[in-house]
């Protein structure tokens, strides 16, 4: 009844998103690069072993402190999640300062103060540098480590857990990296229910204890200050912190590389689209010379808007909204990944065309003209950076841990500059091994699966935490005499009956909409009159109705932003063929078909197809009440397909019919929220509503 205004909203959504954007499809011109100079810190070395670098920037009176703890990389095990209840609690006040003053004199000297379980950042003006450097000292050295606050911190990371259940996006972080590293590598281990539990308070002070102390740690100032005044302060500050026990660590092994391309594919019934990442592991450092090729190439291949991957799977294909690849450095293990979220009808066609765009960068020889825009996007990209003191702060640090040259940074440019197209065969050839990949691919089994599998590339089976499964099973026996039309009379019996149905004339509607990521509070008006009459307009307090759609039943407009704009004829065509009412009642049994007893969030869920007008929809109803609860259609925005979900649920009762009070549209990156306030039937509704 209501989906086709709802997709409308989502189409409206995207659409306003594009405006006034800049054209990110023309690369800058490339010119000669910039010479770079970089101050060189001053550096000392604490009795501790705390190293502090100061960089005096005189540009702006402010000041930042970043301090990075070197730790070796370290297996949590069954206290899995330990380091990142640490971090949380690190910065709420301190042994001598209750939570509470601690953040309001933050808050007072507008500085910015923040802590991870591996070191912490500060920042603000310059007048208030010595007394920002306390607060940051007395936090780190006397955290206010207490089982209140433990247990606060506990129950939001439980929490946190929960609500990325059902998380394609955050099953496929976490399985992911446990497919590419392994379990038992402190890259790949993960947080669950189960060892967040099994964690004390105890046990982070003694991680605390371990792990945050000077002995590797470094402190990089940066900003308005001078070094010869600065430099009593720290000492008196981060010179009493006490240096712990060196514990003698090894980083494990990472498990190998997959010995052929394979697909690890993770069901998630509830995936809208599906999450696909190529992935396998392997050794680059900053040190490497190789390092800066590996930039180009990567950035020619996915790490831009005009990349390789991005220009097939979004700009020639439609499949996704950005296609991406990356391959980081680090002295321990790197790890390659390509990949993207894309439409579940797609998802196999996806995994072909980053195979195929990885053996074109492998095999033929890049243009000059790719080659110099991915040198002028890190040119511009690199030159921005350096107004950051943040940037400041990494790059000197980097050059530290990572053991490189003094001049690394200065002739960053140079290096990239002499790249070659050789080069970037060379090292695409070295480090891009997708005959030694996983495709990582979490979606919905029951519709890309079997397209997956013709592919003709090996599928194994996992769970959403990375366990070896045997292939899951999609749908359930349907039982004896239950047809498409038993599911729809059950629906039609459930909502309040057919001969009271055929009552219903006209529907006046009003709700609150949430669309997610936008900060502002809509209002929804829909009005509808049988047989495929209908009026939606969306208004916001401060501004009124901000866009409307009109159908009357032989024509119709939209209108956003002033801008009005007809119906199309294939939209008409759509609407002429629509009942807006409880289509269920109208629907031709040569139509519709019974796909599948399939689970829908838990509920087992009858699955119809419905044609209509050349097209098709799914509507899933619950077996056991009959209430429609979900609806899938595929639509079209700014050139880009996508597949809509709606979900339906709290079914209330209004003159005898029961409608849905709450309802959630999924469509691409866009999410709508729509709380009903308001249902009327066969009352104040007129043709003139719907001009």
């Amino acid at each position: 009844m209501k989906t086709r205004i709802l997709l409308f909203i989502t189409i409206f959504f995207v659409s306003i998103s594009g405006y006034a954007q800049i054209d990110r499809s023309k690369q800058p011109e490339p010119g000669p690069a910039p010479k770079i100079q970089l101050k060189k810190p001053v550096e000392i070395k604490l009795s501790n072993g705390l190293t502090v670098m100061i960089v005096e920037n005189n540009k702006l009176p402010r000041v930042s402190y970043n301090l990075t703890i070197d730790n070796v990389p370290v297996v949590e095990g069954s206290k899995a999640g330990v380091s990142s209840i640490l971090g949380s609690m690190l910065g709420n006040g301190t042994t001598s300062i209750p939570k509470n003053d601690f953040n309001e004199e933050v808050d007072f000297l507008g500085a910015n103060l923040n802590f991870g379980s591996s070191g912490g950042f500060a920042s603000g003006l310059s007048k208030y540098a010595g007394r920002i450097l306390e607060l940051m000292a007395d936090a780190a050295m006397n955290p206010l480590l207490v089982e209140e606050e433990f247990q606060k911190q506990k129950d939001i990371q439980l929490e946190g857990l929960k609500s990325n259940e059902k998380s394609v996006d955050a099953v496929a972080g976490r399985v992911g990296s446990a497919l590419a590293y392994g379990v038992n590598h402190p890259y790949g281990e993960y947080v669950t229910e189960e060892t967040l539990n099994a964690i004390t308070l105890d046990d982070v002070k003694e991680f605390y204890t371990e792990r945050f102390n000077p002995g590797q740690a470094y402190l990089v100032v940066i900003g308005d200050v001078k070094a010869d005044d600065i430099r009593p302060k720290i000492e008196k500050t981060f010179g009493l912190w006490i240096k712990g026990t060196s514990l003698e660590l090894s980083v494990p092994k990472a498990i190998p590389n997959a010995q052929y391309t394979q697909i690890n594919f993770i069901d998630m019934p509830n995936a809208v689209q599906s999450n696909i990442s190529l992935t396998h592991t392997t050794n680059l450092e900053m040190s490497d010379p190789d390092y800066h090729a590996v930039l180009i190439a990567n950035k020619i291949l996915g790490g831009g808007f005009n990349s390789y991957l991005n220009m097939n799977l979004r700009e020639e294909h439609g499949y996704t909204y950005g296609a991406r690849s990356s391959l980081g450095a680090d002295k321990y293990v790197s790890r390659f990944r390509a990949g993207a979220a894309v439409r579940n009808m797609v998802t196999d066609s996806a995994v072909v065309e980053t195979l195929k765009e990885i053996k074109r960068i492998k095999t033929e020889p890049v243009t000059e003209e790719a080659l110099a825009n991915a040198k002028a996007k890190y040119t511009g990209d690199f030159v921005l950076a350096l107004e950051r003191p943040q940037t400041l702060a990494q790059y000197a640090l980097n050059i530290k841990i990572n053991e490189l040259p003094e001049d690394f940074y200065s002739t960053y440019l140079e290096k990239i500059n002499a790249v070659t197209a050789e080069d970037v065969m060379r090292v695409a050839n070295k480090y891009f091994k997708p005959e030694n990949a996983k495709f990582v691919v979490v979606g919905k089994g029951s519709e890309v699966l079997e397209n997956l599998e013709k592919t003709g590339i090996p599928v194994k089976f996992y769970d959403t935490y990375a366990n070896e499964v045997e292939r899951p099973e999609f749908s359930k026996p349907i039982p004896d005499g239950i047809t498409a039309q038993t599911v729809l009379d059950s629906y039609i019996k459930a909502v309040g009956g057919k001969e009271k149905l055929k009552t219903v004339n006209t529907m006046h509607a009003t709700a609150d909409v949430t669309i997610e990521g936008v900060p502002m509070s809509l209002k929804a008006d829909m009005k509808y009159m049988s047989p495929n009459k209908e009026s939606m307009e969306m208004s916001v307090e401060s501004m009124g109705v901000i866009m409307k759609q009109k159908f009357n039943g032989e024509s119709g407009y939209g209108e956003q932003q002033g801008m009005k704009r007809p119906l199309t004829d294939d939209e008409v065509a759509d609407k002429k063929a629509e009942q807006v009412l409880f289509p269920e009642l109208y629907y031709n049994s040569d139509d519709i078909s019974l796909e599948a007893l399939t689970t829908i969030e838990g509920k087992d869920a009858y699955k119809l197809k419905i044609s209509s007008n050349g097209k098709s929809t799914f509507r899933y109803y619950e077996a056991e009440t009959g209430f429609l609860i979900q609806a899938e259609q595929e639509t079209e925005a700014q050139g880009q397909k996508m597949t809509s979900v709606s979900k339906y649920s709290n079914y209330s009762e209004v003159d005898g019919v029961k409608f849905p009070y709450y309802i959630s549209v999924k469509s691409g990156p866009q999410t709508i929220l729509m709380n009903f306030t308001n249902v009327k039937i066969n009352e104040a509704v007129t043709d003139a509503d719907f001009d």
